[in-house]
């Protein structure tokens, strides 16, 4: 598909690909929308394309609320329409388009549901060189200019007290909740639910960029995101992929299991090993690829669904977790947008069976997920994708200087409390350690 504007494109040699990667993200803070994806070295081990992808400014721009028609008829009549290259998210609340259900829980945030945009220029990155797409200045001009922008340190973003950070829902409640969803096991109605709660802090002033600069550092993701939309930011240092489209082959790569990262080479080993044989970690994960495989048939060639790994052991700054890997080849009859619709919001973030997690979520959490295990990516012209989970992430309202982040895990019938609970603060500590500087696990 030929995209409906014209660019300029020029691929240019580059030395250094961390201070190439500050100078673009330092001026990109100067357009609105912006998008920027950093795989943080991680890009082949896990079916990478890119080091990293840069979109700023807009040609054109989809914004989709849910009073609206088929959100994903919108993705594909604005993907027809522009030609070009996409880049944009889909929060979880689109489900209630998909399905036959509704998210009256309170939003603090307030996206919209589902954002695309057109982009006035593109960086593609690379380990040894980066393509600038322009359809306005020359790439020439536009990388002199880059190239001037001193590696200074971002404006300050003040650190703040553990004490300001709060909780929709208490420990205590939290508590209870898991044993009521434990009720909902035992009696079959599901078999796995993904649970959240939401931290917050109020009439707080930062710098979103500086406090991604730090936080991307700190946690070194695979599918970080930097993501703006006039007021409101994602900070994200998402460690899963929901799912890849490169020609008719479909990817995901859920992550179930988790554990705490060692100090050294050998408590790590030993950590990794604990995990690997972990009864409740591998029953959580194996449902969840029967989910997603589930998902992938409803699109894919009958019979071209496989899980290419199961239980593959992968360390993160923080954790090691398990992800598995299944892939199915789409079928002649399908699209693009048919692929994300069927498989979308991501098995690994509602449960099983996906319909009925998805209303006892609704039941038992406090906030509105909105954005929060939504995906973050980019389409290509020729209808490939990826995009990854919405997880390990802040959301900042710089208006209203609200900041929130959620974390959560799988509940299943081996499921301790107190366990779950620890787990949701260990899955926080990049983002603790980024807005309050704590050097380790709380």
């Amino acid at each position: 598909m030929k995209e409906t504007i014209d660019r300029k494109k020029q691929i240019f040699k580059i030395t250094s690909l961390s201070k190439v990667k500050q100078q673009l993200f330092r001026w990109a803070q100067s357009f609105d929308p912006v998008c920027y994806l950093d795989s943080n070295d991680y890009g082949q081990s896990l079916y990478g394309t890119y080091e990293g992808l840069l979109a700023v400014g807009q040609q054109n721009q989809s914004t989709y609320n849910l009073s609206q028609t088929d959100p994903f008829e919108q993705l594909r009549d604005f993907h027809k329409k522009s030609g070009g290259w996409l880049f944009g998210y889909l929060s979880y609340d689109l489900k209630n388009k998909t399905e036959k259900l509704s998210s009256k829980n309170p939003d603090y945030i307030q996206l919209p549901e589902m954002h695309f945009f057109q982009p006035a220029y593109l960086v593609k990155i690379f380990s040894n060189q980066i393509e600038i797409s322009s359809c306005k200045e020359s790439p020439t001009e536009l990388w002199k200019t880059i190239q001037t922008i001193p590696n200074t340190p971002l404006p300050y973003s003040p650190t703040i007290d553990p004490t300001q950070i709060k909780s929709r829902i208490s420990k205590a409640n939290y508590l209870k909740t898991i044993i009521k969803i434990k009720d909902h096991l035992l009696r079959g109605d599901i078999y796995e639910m993904n649970f959240c709660q939401e931290f917050y802090v109020d009439a707080i002033k930062l710098n979103p960029a500086s406090l991604f600069a730090k936080f991307n550092k700190i946690s070194q993701a695979p599918f970080s995101a930097f993501y703006r939309l006039n007021d409101k930011y994602l900070l994200c240092a998402s460690p899963e992929r929901f799912l890849k489209k490169e020609g008719q082959q479909l990817i995901s790569q859920p992550i179930k299991g988790t554990i705490k990262r060692g100090k050294t080479t050998s408590e790590n080993k030993k950590l990794t090993q604990q995990l690997l044989h972990s009864k409740k970690d591998r029953s959580e994960n194996v449902m969840i690829v029967d989910l997603v495989r589930n998902d992938l048939s409803r699109t894919c060639i009958p019979g071209s669904v496989q899980v290419k790994e199961l239980f593959g052991t992968y360390p993160f700054a923080q954790v090691n977790h398990l992800i598995s890997t299944v892939t199915g080849t789409l079928s002649p009859s399908a699209d693009f947008v048919d692929a994300l619709k069927n498989a979308f919001p991501m098995g690994s973030m509602t449960g099983a069976p996906k319909i009925r997690s998805m209303k006892l979520i609704e039941q038992y959490e406090q906030s509105k997920r909105g954005l929060y295990s939504g995906a973050v990516g980019y389409i290509t012209p020729e209808g490939d994708f990826d995009f990854n989970v919405v997880i390990r992430s802040i959301l900042y309202d710089a208006t209203r200087h609200y900041l929130s982040f959620q974390v959560g895990g799988a509940i299943v019938n081996d499921s301790v409390p107190k366990l779950e609970y620890a787990e949701c603060l260990l899955k926080a500590t990049g983002i603790r350690q980024a807005l309050c500087e704590e050097k380790e696990e709380f």
